[in-house]
């Protein structure tokens, strides 16, 4: 793959830009058997949607691979091994202008159930990749045929899929409230790549990956995920813009653990601290105008109401200073397991009677469809 030149275009047009079908199902949070209670909207994940024209991926194309970017914005973690980070502001004003747009963030908050903006800049247009060459898929996907013939000989369960597929993206949860992840790449000759979610009683829910100009919108922050491996094709691209409700008084749960060690620390401290102060000044203002008009009104002051607005703003600040580590403290592209829910079910271990059993549900589910393989 190789890297495409930038070109001085005309800037994001919604008529000519978004091409948008609405999601066939989204499954909430009580679908997935996690309470409604721990996330910021009742909403889990929405199925993929048809959101971009073709001529609007291959715009957001020809900044991510520019070389500008590739040169300066591009990092690696134990949890997803190519990503490229920070660049939309300064090298893709064309990403930039899109994920800002007010009728992008109207369709992305209609299905996320809650009016969200973009988290903040550096997080506009966050992309992962995994590339590999025609050998290379010729190799994955003759092994995969070998793979699953031994499985039918072994086992007679036609169509199930290797359990030691490695995922591009290790099982995570998003460090921000909701992500809407977008395919840049042609998804034709792609067999997998779905996202795959752990549910609240630990089993595994397989949302089918996107197609070229689709999204997903999922609450991420709550949910531990994966982006499964796909074969059949030389490339994987995903753009992941995170989002964080624009109502100031809402709960804010954004933690920096599966960010700060790839990112360029400076600019992502400061954009979370400015953000999160906007947040706090916004609501001095409210309280304050709250504490005048009950004055004026003649009203008894509220002691315990008040207090518990400073309390919530208190553990708002120590929230801050916790995920605001020094910079000395932090490895870059270490990612530790404290982003993960360690009391899941699915942390145990499955028997193999147990993963037999699983095998003969997943392909009653799942007809065996002959692919070119």
């Amino acid at each position: 793959m190789s890297m495409e030149p930038t070109q001085l275009l005309e800037s994001f047009d919604p008529n000519k830009h978004i091409d948008f079908t609405p999601p066939s199902k989204i499954h909430t949070m009580h679908d997935i058997k996690l309470s409604q209670n721990i996330g910021v909207s009742p909403v889990a994940v929405s199925e993929p949607f048809q959101f971009f024209t073709r001529e609007a991926i291959q715009r957001m194309r020809s900044e991510v691979l520019s070389k500008d970017v590739w040169a300066n914005c591009r990092y690696s973690s134990n949890l997803s091994k190519n990503q490229l980070r920070g660049f939309a502001c300064e090298y893709a004003p064309f990403v930039y202008d899109t994920w800002k747009h007010p009728e992008i963030l109207a369709i992305v908050s209609k299905i996320a159930g809650i009016d969200l903006v973009p988290v903040m800049d550096f997080e506009i247009g966050h992309t992962n990749l995994s590339m590999k060459s025609e050998e290379q898929k010729d190799e994955e996907l003759a092994s995969s045929s070998r793979e699953r013939k031994l499985t039918e000989a072994e086992e007679g369960i036609a169509g199930y899929p290797c359990e030691h597929d490695k995922p591009i993206v290790d099982w995570h949860t998003d460090s921000y409230p909701f992500v809407c992840v977008t395919m840049l790449s042609d998804c034709t000759n792609m067999i997998g790549g779905e996202t795959a979610l752990r549910t609240g009683d630990g089993d595994i829910m397989k949302v089918r990956g996107p197609q070229m100009g689709c999204s997903v919108i999922l609450q991420g922050r709550w949910i531990e995920h994966q982006a499964l491996r796909a074969i059949g094709s030389t490339e994987r691209i995903t753009m992941v813009t995170s989002f964080r409700p624009r109502d100031p008084t809402v709960r804010d749960d954004t933690v920096l653990t599966t960010v700060r060690t790839v990112s360029n620390l400076s600019q992502l401290y400061f954009q979370f601290g400015e953000y999160r102060l906007n947040m706090l000044q916004e609501r001095i203002r409210l309280q304050l105008e709250k504490m005048q008009e009950t004055m004026l009104a003649g009203k008894k002051f509220d002691t315990t109401a008040f207090k518990k607005f400073l309390k919530e703003q208190q553990n708002f600040l120590a929230h801050m200073n916790k995920e605001i580590v020094e910079d000395d403290q932090v490895i870059k592209g270490t990612v530790d397991n404290s982003h993960l829910f360690m009391d899941r079910p699915s942390k145990q271990k499955v028997s193999k009677e147990q993963l037999k059993c699983n095998k003969a549900t997943w392909s009653s589910q799942h007809p065996r469809i002959d692919s070119k393989l």
